[in-house]
């Protein structure tokens, strides 16, 4: 099956926990941990059982968006069965984290292995992967060499080129809360009309449509996460997006906005010493790389080994720290409605 994301709203709605790992030989002495994910990769699943293999620990796994498995959370209260939970979006994990559903962690490995700018300085939750907010164009409509930075999308030359996500689109949220924090309110809400006025279509309901629309020329700029096209450039979604993808340019704006899928314990966790292991492991050089490589996402260090990767060059994070995103979202929220972004 290929990587890209897929809902599973019906298996969560059923409620059904996939296990993977292996049998214990007695159920007295079972040990496990209750994932609840917003990760939709079959990848992962060959991460949580080489885990499983090494260390006896069984994984039981439940799939939903990111904002159903909070809601999920938030109604289960002290009888949640969670114990862990991965999330896809800075902010999200953050609020998350405020909203008093996930507990801290005291892990000195933890701290080792994920980079200050990438945990909650109150160690409720650690970064796993990193995920850049890039921008591409399509050479015949754009001149890469004229866009390097993310202000470069609202000048007025771009007029009717620019491609955009819909605005509920948790990736765009945090990327808007990124600027506001740099730049102040007002000229982030400047920042934002002028790329409103610079679409030339619907706002999209997901990345790889939307870089299916720049390959095509039907637009010259978009912004998506740059593992959609790394993806597509290798072959991962069929030979015609190869052939799009490969006559796409990507730019790293200069510095670039980086996001991160995270994990944090869950307030409510019964296998607490698992919960933690599992997440030690996930966050330690060997867990990045192998969750991230599959998913052509960055690991915590280092910028992947995957030739797409290396060609999209290295990058410059923003100074930006993630749980800033967190609460600044709301406002950026705010600022994309009143400016017309839909």
């Amino acid at each position: 099956m290929s990587l890209t994301r897929m809902k599973k709203l019906s298996l969560a709605a059923a409620g059904l926990l996939l296990t993977v790992g292996i049998a214990t030989p007695s159920a007295s002495r079972a040990r496990e941990v209750r994932v609840y994910s917003g990760r939709h990769y079959n990848t992962d699943r060959q991460v949580f059982k080489a885990f499983s293999e090494n260390t006896g620990i069984k994984i039981r796994l439940i799939e939903a968006t990111g904002i159903s498995l909070v809601e999920r959370l938030k109604r289960e209260g002290s009888n949640s069965k969670a114990d862990v939970i991965l999330l896809v979006d800075a902010a999200r994990i953050n609020n998350a984290a405020d909203a008093g559903l996930l507990a801290p962690i005291q892990s000195t490995k933890l701290q080792q292995d994920v980079p200050a700018k990438y945990r909650d300085p109150k160690n409720r939750w650690f970064g796993l992967t990193r995920r850049v907010r890039a921008i591409i164009v399509n050479p015949k409509k754009v001149n890469p060499s004229s866009i390097k930075t993310y202000a470069d999308l609202a000048k007025p030359e771009f007029k009717g080129q620019l491609c955009l996500r819909k605005r509920k689109n948790v990736y765009n949220q945090s990327l808007v809360a990124d600027q506001i924090i740099l730049k102040g309110q007002a000229k982030a809400t400047q920042w934002v009309k002028g790329m409103v006025a610079n679409v030339g279509q619907p706002f999209f309901s997901g990345d790889v449509s939307l870089i299916r629309a720049v390959g095509q020329g039907k637009c010259g700029i978009g912004v998506v996460n740059h593992y959609y096209l790394a993806r597509m450039q290798a072959g991962k979604t069929g030979a015609k997006d190869k052939e799009l993808g490969n006559a796409i340019k990507l730019i790293m704006p200069n510095p670039a906005h980086v996001n991160i899928s995270a994990a944090g314990m869950a307030k409510s966790a019964k296998n607490k010493s698992e919960a933690i292991q599992l997440i030690e492991y996930l966050a330690s050089a060997k867990g990045s790389r192998e969750i991230s490589g599959p998913t052509y996402e960055y690991p915590l260090k280092g910028f992947g080994n995957a030739s797409q990767l290396k060609a999209f060059g290295q990058f410059n994070p923003d100074n930006v720290s993630i749980s800033q995103l967190g609460k600044t979202q709301p406002k950026a929220i705010q600022i994309m409605a009143a400016s017309g972004w839909k």
